[in-house]
Protein backbone atom coordinates (compact mmCIF):
# COMPACT_ATOMS: atom_id res chain seq x y z
CA UNK A 1 0.00 0.00 0.00
CA UNK A 2 1.20 3.60 -0.62
CA UNK A 3 0.65 6.02 1.75
CA UNK A 4 2.33 7.56 4.90
CA UNK A 5 2.53 9.99 7.62
CA UNK A 6 1.30 10.56 10.74
CA UNK A 7 -0.25 13.37 12.07
CA UNK A 8 -0.28 14.57 16.23
CA UNK A 9 -3.97 15.01 16.35
CA UNK A 10 -7.19 13.06 15.22
CA UNK A 11 -8.02 13.77 11.39
CA UNK A 12 -11.14 14.14 9.39
CA UNK A 13 -10.54 12.55 5.75
CA UNK A 14 -12.77 12.51 2.91
CA UNK A 15 -11.76 8.64 1.51
CA UNK A 16 -12.15 8.81 -2.52
CA UNK A 17 -12.48 5.72 -4.79
CA UNK A 18 -9.91 6.63 -8.04
CA UNK A 19 -11.86 5.39 -11.11
CA UNK A 20 -14.92 6.74 -11.72
CA UNK A 21 -14.49 9.56 -9.11
CA UNK A 22 -11.80 11.50 -9.47
CA UNK A 23 -10.36 9.79 -12.92
CA UNK A 24 -12.35 8.90 -16.00
CA UNK A 25 -13.22 4.86 -15.73
CA UNK A 26 -11.33 3.50 -18.98
CA UNK A 27 -11.82 -0.03 -17.48
CA UNK A 28 -8.18 -0.95 -16.83
CA UNK A 29 -5.78 2.20 -16.57
CA UNK A 30 -2.49 1.02 -17.33
CA UNK A 31 -1.14 4.18 -19.10
CA UNK A 32 -0.45 7.77 -18.27
CA UNK A 33 -1.86 8.54 -21.41
CA UNK A 34 -5.09 7.15 -20.51
CA UNK A 35 -5.69 9.25 -17.80
CA UNK A 36 -8.09 11.76 -17.34
CA UNK A 37 -9.22 13.95 -14.34
CA UNK A 38 -13.03 14.31 -14.64
CA UNK A 39 -14.02 18.13 -14.64
CA UNK A 40 -14.49 19.75 -11.22
CA UNK A 41 -12.46 17.39 -9.35
CA UNK A 42 -9.50 20.26 -8.80
CA UNK A 43 -11.73 22.25 -6.96
CA UNK A 44 -13.75 20.40 -5.52
CA UNK A 45 -10.44 18.57 -3.68
CA UNK A 46 -9.29 22.07 -3.21
CA UNK A 47 -12.90 23.10 -1.23
CA UNK A 48 -12.17 20.37 0.90
CA UNK A 49 -8.63 20.60 1.59
CA UNK A 50 -9.45 24.38 2.41
CA UNK A 51 -12.24 22.94 5.07
CA UNK A 52 -9.51 20.65 6.64
CA UNK A 53 -10.10 17.57 4.86
CA UNK A 54 -6.94 14.78 4.50
CA UNK A 55 -8.28 13.44 0.90
CA UNK A 56 -7.03 9.48 0.79
CA UNK A 57 -7.62 7.54 -2.34
CA UNK A 58 -8.49 3.63 -1.46
CA UNK A 59 -9.09 1.59 -4.59
CA UNK A 60 -9.50 -2.02 -5.67
CA UNK A 61 -6.65 -2.54 -8.43
CA UNK A 62 -6.98 -6.25 -9.69
CA UNK A 63 -5.40 -5.37 -12.98
CA UNK A 64 -2.34 -6.39 -10.90
CA UNK A 65 -3.47 -9.75 -10.12
CA UNK A 66 -5.01 -10.10 -13.45
CA UNK A 67 -0.72 -9.44 -14.85
CA UNK A 68 -1.65 -6.57 -16.37
CA UNK A 69 -0.25 -3.97 -14.59
CA UNK A 70 2.86 -3.89 -11.77
CA UNK A 71 3.15 -2.35 -8.73
CA UNK A 72 5.80 -0.22 -9.57
CA UNK A 73 3.15 0.67 -12.81
CA UNK A 74 0.17 1.50 -10.35
CA UNK A 75 2.78 3.70 -8.59
CA UNK A 76 3.95 5.79 -11.72
CA UNK A 77 0.48 6.36 -12.36
CA UNK A 78 -0.36 7.46 -8.74
CA UNK A 79 2.80 9.75 -8.85
CA UNK A 80 1.14 11.27 -12.33
CA UNK A 81 -2.14 11.80 -10.86
CA UNK A 82 -0.90 13.94 -8.06
CA UNK A 83 1.80 15.52 -9.82
CA UNK A 84 -1.50 17.10 -12.24
CA UNK A 85 -3.80 17.54 -9.49
CA UNK A 86 -1.12 19.15 -7.29
CA UNK A 87 -0.41 21.58 -10.56
CA UNK A 88 -4.28 22.62 -9.57
CA UNK A 89 -3.38 23.11 -6.27
CA UNK A 90 -5.30 20.14 -5.41
CA UNK A 91 -3.34 17.04 -4.46
CA UNK A 92 -3.97 14.12 -2.54
CA UNK A 93 -2.00 13.41 0.53
CA UNK A 94 -2.11 9.34 0.21
CA UNK A 95 -3.29 6.46 -2.11
CA UNK A 96 -4.15 2.65 -1.03
CA UNK A 97 -4.76 0.51 -2.82
CA UNK A 98 -5.72 -3.43 -3.02
CA UNK A 99 -3.70 -5.38 -5.71
CA UNK A 100 -5.48 -9.13 -4.76
CA UNK A 101 -7.96 -11.02 -6.35
CA UNK A 102 -9.18 -14.71 -5.45
CA UNK A 103 -8.32 -16.59 -8.92
CA UNK A 104 -5.60 -14.43 -9.79
CA UNK A 105 -3.51 -15.02 -12.77
CA UNK A 106 -0.12 -13.81 -10.79
CA UNK A 107 0.65 -16.29 -7.64
CA UNK A 108 1.20 -14.25 -5.03
CA UNK A 109 -1.91 -11.86 -5.38
CA UNK A 110 -4.59 -14.88 -5.45
CA UNK A 111 -6.24 -14.65 -2.19
CA UNK A 112 -8.85 -12.95 -0.63
CA UNK A 113 -8.18 -9.93 1.82
CA UNK A 114 -9.36 -7.50 4.55
CA UNK A 115 -8.56 -4.92 2.15
CA UNK A 116 -10.22 -5.54 -0.98
CA UNK A 117 -13.65 -3.49 -1.56
CA UNK A 118 -16.23 -3.78 -0.51
CA UNK A 119 -14.45 -4.50 2.99
CA UNK A 120 -13.03 -1.80 4.92
CA UNK A 121 -9.22 -2.74 5.18
CA UNK A 122 -7.87 -0.26 2.91
CA UNK A 123 -10.18 2.84 5.01
CA UNK A 124 -9.07 1.07 8.41
CA UNK A 125 -5.21 1.03 7.33
CA UNK A 126 -5.60 4.70 5.99
CA UNK A 127 -7.11 5.62 9.72
CA UNK A 128 -4.70 4.07 12.05
CA UNK A 129 -1.44 5.50 9.96
CA UNK A 130 -3.02 8.93 9.41
CA UNK A 131 -4.69 9.28 12.77
CA UNK A 132 -8.42 9.73 11.37
CA UNK A 133 -11.71 9.58 13.11
CA UNK A 134 -13.48 7.33 10.60
CA UNK A 135 -17.21 8.52 12.33
CA UNK A 136 -15.89 11.92 11.17
CA UNK A 137 -15.14 10.81 7.87
CA UNK A 138 -16.74 10.63 4.35
CA UNK A 139 -16.14 7.63 1.44
CA UNK A 140 -17.09 8.96 -1.67
CA UNK A 141 -17.67 6.76 -4.83
CA UNK A 142 -19.28 5.79 -7.68
CA UNK A 143 -20.43 1.37 -6.89
CA UNK A 144 -22.10 -0.30 -4.09
CA UNK A 145 -18.55 -1.79 -3.10
CA UNK A 146 -17.27 1.86 -2.43
CA UNK A 147 -20.75 2.44 -0.26
CA UNK A 148 -20.05 -1.08 1.66
CA UNK A 149 -16.69 -0.28 1.96
CA UNK A 150 -17.31 3.33 3.70
CA UNK A 151 -20.40 2.00 5.90
CA UNK A 152 -18.48 -1.01 6.98
CA UNK A 153 -15.61 1.29 8.43
CA UNK A 154 -17.65 3.35 9.92
CA UNK A 155 -17.82 6.66 7.39
CA UNK A 156 -20.68 8.72 6.01
CA UNK A 157 -21.11 7.78 2.65
CA UNK A 158 -21.70 9.10 -0.71
CA UNK A 159 -22.60 7.67 -3.81
CA UNK A 160 -21.43 9.32 -7.27
CA UNK A 161 -24.15 8.57 -10.00
CA UNK A 162 -26.41 6.20 -9.87
CA UNK A 163 -24.16 2.89 -10.25
CA UNK A 164 -25.33 1.91 -6.90
CA UNK A 165 -28.41 -0.32 -5.79
CA UNK A 166 -27.12 0.13 -1.91
CA UNK A 167 -28.78 3.18 -0.11
CA UNK A 168 -26.02 5.77 0.91
CA UNK A 169 -26.31 8.30 3.08
CA UNK A 170 -26.35 11.19 0.19
CA UNK A 171 -26.00 11.01 -3.51
CA UNK A 172 -24.47 12.99 -6.02
CA UNK A 173 -23.51 13.63 -9.35
CA UNK A 174 -20.36 14.61 -9.62
CA UNK A 175 -17.05 15.02 -7.16
CA UNK A 176 -18.11 18.48 -7.30
CA UNK A 177 -21.81 18.19 -5.96
CA UNK A 178 -20.49 15.68 -3.15
CA UNK A 179 -18.04 18.47 -2.31
CA UNK A 180 -20.86 20.87 -1.26
CA UNK A 181 -22.55 18.39 0.68
CA UNK A 182 -19.63 17.58 2.73
CA UNK A 183 -18.80 21.35 3.39
CA UNK A 184 -23.15 21.64 4.36
CA UNK A 185 -22.31 18.91 6.95
CA UNK A 186 -24.19 16.00 5.86
CA UNK A 187 -24.63 13.59 8.68
CA UNK A 188 -21.65 12.97 10.89
CA UNK A 189 -21.22 10.70 14.38
CA UNK A 190 -23.28 8.23 13.36
CA UNK A 191 -24.18 5.23 15.78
Amino acid sequence: MEGAGVTARTNRAVFLDRDGTIIEDVDVLTRIEEMRILPGVPEALRRLREAGFLLIIVTNQSAIARGRLTESGLAVLHEELNRRLAAEGAALDAFYYCPHLPGAVEAAYDRACRCRKPAPGLLRQAAREWRVKLRRSYMVGDSERDVEAGRRAGCTTILIGSGSPVPADAAAADLGTAASIILRGAPLDRA
